[in-house]
């Protein structure tokens, strides 16, 4: 694809975010366990966590400094059951990369927890009836990634009248949520606006802007279109194009999230760039919150910094992460630093000349 051109259509699409796509892994999982320790055995010290900065300074990529080790165990016991709950599966972050970063950070800050896991398959039914059954089995804590912000609100109110507290992953879901964690999703659609403007050479004369603005149940997709309109190219038209119709355009592409696929566009030229979202920071940040809240240490300062309003009108103290433009030139400092991806998985023989091209062998 020629990103040279001078009259082009900019097309600004969320190509791995899967959206709209359902999962049939619906069922409940639990991992659980951990040292245990006694109703009076406090945990270990575990690793330094994590925090995210505000807008005015954001917290660099790789992951926050600073943090804490957890509070002693509460009266009545220690961490107790941590639950949780993804939207879906098909999504490869999802289970290869929030799962196993999150669980992984609880049990270093508190062994003594046991992990709950859900995924809802996509489906925002299946999902209310997961927490229902995490409050039953006497989850302390709940770790939500909603599939519908708006339709779990009832359930996180449930939840909250029974005493459970719930950490809003991701997207910010409607109710008494008390944490939110997520990326500064208006910067994500700054990005992604710069980017198209850049690729078609700051020219007035640069056609339209196809977008597609994600699922309308998930709040972060209004947030990018919000961003400042002055950072994008003049004039979007709403699509629902699909991912592989997008990729098949001769226009530049650029996208948010990342999957390997993206990945290896991007270093062929086939894609202008992608928005790269540490989720090292984002699930260190969740899971801090998470055992504080367990211990029953009330959350705030540091972690989430600054406060936003959900769709509810309930106000959330809330913790936002700078997102990264990924392009060609930082492949290796974002996703392969972070070991989210190996040279050898990028590097597959159609795009071994892109790789060493990029300095990737």
């Amino acid at each position: 694809m020629s990103i040279g051109l001078r009259r082009v259509l900019a097309v600004t699409a969320a190509i791995s975010l899967g959206l709209g796509a359902a999962s049939c892994d619906s069922a409940s999982q639990s991992s659980s366990g951990g040292s245990g320790g006694g109703a009076g055995a406090p945990p270990r010290p575990g690793p330094r966590g994590g925090r995210p900065a505000d807008r005015a300074a954001q917290t660099p990529r790789g992951g926050p400094a600073g943090g804490r080790p957890p509070p002693p165990p509460a009266a009545g016991g220690g961490a107790g059951r941590i639950a949780l709950l993804l939207p879906e599966a098909r999504t490869t972050r999802y289970e290869q990369f929030d799962r196993p970063l999150i669980e992984k950070k609880i049990k270093e800050l508190a062994p003594d927890a046991q992990i709950d896991y859900y995924n809802a398959g996509q489906d925002a039914a299946v999902q209310q009836t997961q927490i229902d059954a995490a409050v039953k089995k006497g989850a302390k804590v709940l770790i939500l990634d909603a599939v519908d912000a708006e339709s779990i609100q009832a359930s996180i109110q449930k939840a909250h009248d029974a005493g459970v507290r719930v950490v809003a992953y991701d997207r910010l879901a409607q109710g008494p949520v008390d944490a939110y964690v997520s990326f500064d999703n208006r910067k994500v659609g700054e990005l992604r606006g710069q980017a198209a403007a850049a690729v078609v050479g700051g020219t007035a004369d640069v056609g339209e802007a196809i977008t597609t603005n994600g699922s309308p149940t998930d709040p972060n997709a209004a947030d990018p279109s919000a961003a400042d309109p002055n950072a994008a190219v003049p004039s979007a038209v709403g699509s629902n194009a699909s991912d592989s119709e997008a990729s098949g355009l001769s226009v530049p592409l650029t996208g948010q999230d990342f999957q390997l696929d993206g990945v290896q566009r991007i270093l062929a030229g086939a894609q202008a760039m992608s928005v790269y979202k540490p989720l090292k920071s984002e699930a260190d940040v969740a899971a801090q919150l998470a055992v504080d809240l367990a211990y029953g240490q009330e959350i705030g300062g540091a972690l989430v910094p600054t406060t936003v309003t959900s769709g509810s009108s309930d106000k959330v103290p809330t913790g936002l992460i700078a997102p990264v433009a990924l392009t060609k030139d930082n492949v290796k400092a974002t996703v392969v630093a972070d070991g989210l991806f190996t040279v050898a998985q990028i590097c597959t023989p159609d795009y071994v000349a892109a790789c060493s091209a990029a300095g990737l062998q």
